[in-house]
């Protein structure tokens, strides 16, 4: 059965205002996205997605001055679009502008053979008539990419069905740091079943492995400080707009304890509503 195709979000404004940062909250909300599409072929991609059969629900393009001549078409565009769409503009002042292409050091499109300034002053008459015609314009002036990320989400997309992806992930010190990792957590401190020649062949999710670390009491207390932490934490990122979390747990060999306590995390946290939660052992299988 094919989806039907409900929104379409179209992104322009500035370059250097966030266009990339927005794109990525609706690629992360599960909408298909395109970059620098040219305005007259935004048709074509809506009559693709309403077509029987296609599976796109949702989709976020972005089109800019970067579309050259093509770009005086969009306002006309727009207007003939065959359903209803939403448009977000990304403003910015111009000194904030320039201070972002000087530090990407990149060439304003208007002006690749110019003055960063002058390539502004073109692109603001060019958009002037798209802002006037936005459903939300955002002054990206003085605002982190975190704080855009939470405006578009909290004004643009759906409420319904939106869950964080959690990911908790087991490794082992000796075989390199999680470089992935947003969260890290060093359990070297808990009894290690290696040392025991019953247990080392063994893998976290034995219960006699848990059983052993949890001896002495420090598990018990370990998890009662982690729960508060990220029951804390975890709805703070959801109202940042971050759709994935990686929460990694070490111990020497990746073997025993980070499997056992990403185990039982998941376990605790995929429970909960509005969570989507996966277990990923890195290093369970290294000697």
């Amino acid at each position: 059965m094919s989806a039907a195709f409900e929104d379409l979000v179209v992104i322009t404004g500035f370059s250097g205002a966030g266009k990339s940062t927005a794109m990525n909250v609706f690629e992360d909300a599960g909408y298909f996205c395109v970059d620098n599409l040219p305005p007259e072929m935004i048709r074509g991609l809506v009559d693709l997605f309403r077509h029987p059969g296609s599976k796109v629900e949702r989709a976020a393009v972005v089109c800019d001055v970067r579309g050259g001549e093509y770009f005086e078409a969009m306002v006309a565009v727009l207007a003939d679009l065959p359903l209803r769409h939403r448009l977000l503009f990304l403003d910015a002042e111009t000194e904030t502008l320039v201070t972002r292409y000087k530090e990407t050091r990149r060439r304003h499109p208007l002006a690749p053979q110019g003055s960063v300034t002058d390539g502004i002053a073109e692109e603001r008459s060019a958009l002037q008539p798209l802002r006037e015609r936005a459903d939300l314009v955002i002054d990206t002036t003085g605002l982190s990419a975190a704080s855009l990320r939470r405006r578009i989400t909290n004004e643009l997309l759906p409420r319904t069905g939106q869950r964080l992806a959690v990911t908790f992930t087991s490794f082992g010190f000796k075989h390199g740091q999680s470089r992935d990792a947003d969260l890290a957590f060093d359990v070297r401190f808990l009894p290690n079943p290696h040392y025991v020649p019953e247990l080392r062949p063994l893998t976290g999710r034995d219960e006699r492995v848990v059983e052993y670390i949890a001896r002495d009491g420090k598990l018990a207390e370990f998890y009662e400080r982690l729960y508060a932490l990220l029951d804390f934490l975890l709805p703070q990122y959801v109202s940042e707009g971050k759709a994935h979390l990686t929460v990694a747990i070490g111990c020497t060999g990746g073997r025993h304890r980070s499997v056992a306590i990403s185990e039982h995390l998941a376990g605790r946290y995929g429970a909960q509503d509005g969570m989507v939660v996966q277990v990923v052992h890195r290093d369970v299988e290294l000697t």
